[in-house]
């Protein structure tokens, strides 16, 4: 691609082109030549130049016109114009200014100084245009969801975008220092895997294999993946390369959901089936069973399928959790004591004592709503009540609720029980969907591993908070949330 500046000659007579022509065509430019003011703004629109030589004294369409029409065009209203002129009146220049022209040559021109000037004017349009489009190109690159790094052959990182620096850990707005390098930058906030990918880089080939740098989990954040992409840029002196750095982290718990959707529900689903073809089967091929017999297989059939049932209506309720919340319709502050009160009944949990310690769901006439529906919040109340519960040893926890508010902007809820302990793992992955709180999947917790997850999805849609931690020196967890008002 020829890089040289681009200069439209503008001249209705052939030898004064030809004049320009000589002087210029042994110089670093690019020559285009238009016999008359249409060709030279049609050519404008075509080659971009990087300055115009336009003479003014044209038929029919001179070149105060065409200096006119040219500013009225975006693609080359900032061109810059000089114009070759016989007129030598302040008029004339005076009129030329009007119209946009950027300076002034006088026939007969001094062959040295018209070289100069457009020597000089179409460097500093050239600088100004690389400056625009640095400018966009910083812009869109800083703005961008990925983070991008440009990298010479020593791995020396010689840019890096906004979002590249939140992942490396670099100051935003501080010049990067000299020599320093990506992986070695990357290395003290992740893993490079897998190994052997990394083992050639800077000059491994792109597209052999994957990239991946993971920052791995810790006691108060999950493990977090980058994908480096790479991609070298051709015809350059020195060799580099530009580096995307993209979050897959999302990308990759979505497959471990949907792998962990499909081993639970094929996991939970056998059983029960079993449990429903068998006896049918049974019933089938012995037709003359007792009354005892055919009662004993038909109440195994039913409870398999009462079992399916339960898993599928687990699912399709977390499917559907999108149109439950209704946060501009609200609930009140002081449908929550009924509501447990209505939940503990129909869980016969028979030890659930509630603390209101602002007085706020006490209150009879409360005109305070949270941003929930009534629906919403009875299936958080539910799942947390039942997650209590289902990890009692003895089914019967203990459980603490205490409610209060915080800066009359959002209701805190306190859910306390006196269950199982859950180890630095379990609490980290709560609120992964599928995920039960089992060594190994053996099928005996109840459920899918969708009751957290369902108050987290609902909370968080509706910009609450979720934490859950072990009660201090005794048995059991405590979950809080926090539920914006309305």
């Amino acid at each position: 691609m020829n890089e040289y500046p681009k200069i439209l000659i503008v001249d209705d007579h052939l030898s004064a082109r030809e004049v320009l022509n000589g002087m210029f065509s042994t110089d670093p430019y690019q020559l285009a030549f238009a016999e008359n003011g249409p060709q030279a703004l049609q050519m404008a629109q075509e080659l971009l130049p990087d300055v115009v030589l336009l003479d003014v004294m044209m038929p029919n369409m001179d070149g105060f016109e065409v200096c006119t029409r040219m500013r009225a065009m975006p693609k080359v209203a900032e061109v810059p114009i000089i114009m070759i002129t016989a007129l030598d009146d302040p008029q004339s220049r005076l009129r030329g200014i009007a119209v946009g022209a950027d300076d002034f040559v006088s026939k007969p021109f001094d062959r040295t100084e018209l070289k100069a000037r457009v020597r000089t004017i179409s460097r500093m349009n050239r600088y100004r245009r690389l400056l625009t489009e640095r400018t966009k190109f910083e812009w869109v690159v800083n703005s961008a969801q990925h983070g991008y790094l440009l990298i010479n052959d020593q791995d020396e990182i010689l840019f890096a975008n906004q979002k590249a620096r939140v992942y490396l850990g670099l100051a935003a707005d501080e010049a990067l220092p000299n020599g320093k390098q990506f992986l070695a930058t990357a290395v003290t906030q992740y893993q490079p895997h897998p190994i052997a990918a990394w083992q050639d880089w800077p000059n491994a080939q792109p597209d052999n294999e994957d990239h991946y740098l993971v920052r791995p989990e810790t006691a108060s954040a999950k493990s977090f993946w980058l994908l480096a992409a790479t991609l070298n840029l051709p015809n350059r002196q020195v060799p580099e390369r530009i580096v995307r750095l993209e979050d897959v982290t999302q990308k990759l718990a979505t497959t471990h959901d949907r792998s962990a959707f499909h081993t639970i529900i094929s996991h939970k689903l056998r059983t029960p089936l079993n449990w429903l073809i068998g006896p049918l089967e049974l019933l089938i091929s012995d037709p003359d069973s007792s009354k005892e017999e055919m009662f004993e297989f038909a109440q195994m059939a039913y409870d398999g399928a009462v079992q399916i049932q339960a898993v599928v209506d687990d699912v399709l309720k977390y499917v559907n959790l999108s149109t439950m919340i209704h946060e501009k319709e609200g609930c009140y502050l002081n449908q929550i004591r009924p509501l447990i009160d209505k939940i503990s009944t129909d869980l016969e949990l028979k030890n659930v004592h509630i603390s209101d310690i602002t007085g706020v769901i006490e209150e009879k006439e409360n005109g305070r709503k949270l941003a929930l529906s009534s629906e919403a919040l009875e299936l958080i109340l539910v799942e947390l009540l039942e997650n209590a519960q289902k990890f009692h040893p003895h089914k019967q926890p203990a459980i603490e609720i205490v409610a209060s508010l915080q800066e009359n902007k959002a209701l805190c809820l306190k859910v306390q029980d006196d269950g199982a302990t859950l180890s630095p793992t379990q609490l980290q992955r709560v609120w992964i969907p599928y995920d039960q709180a089992e060594k190994k999947l053996t099928g005996e917790v109840a459920g899918v591993g969708l009751g957290l997850p369902t108050v987290a999805y609902i909370v968080w849609r509706v910009g609450g908070k979720c934490q859950i931690y072990n009660r201090p020196q005794k048995p059991g967890v405590v979950i809080e949330i926090i539920i914006p008002l309305i």
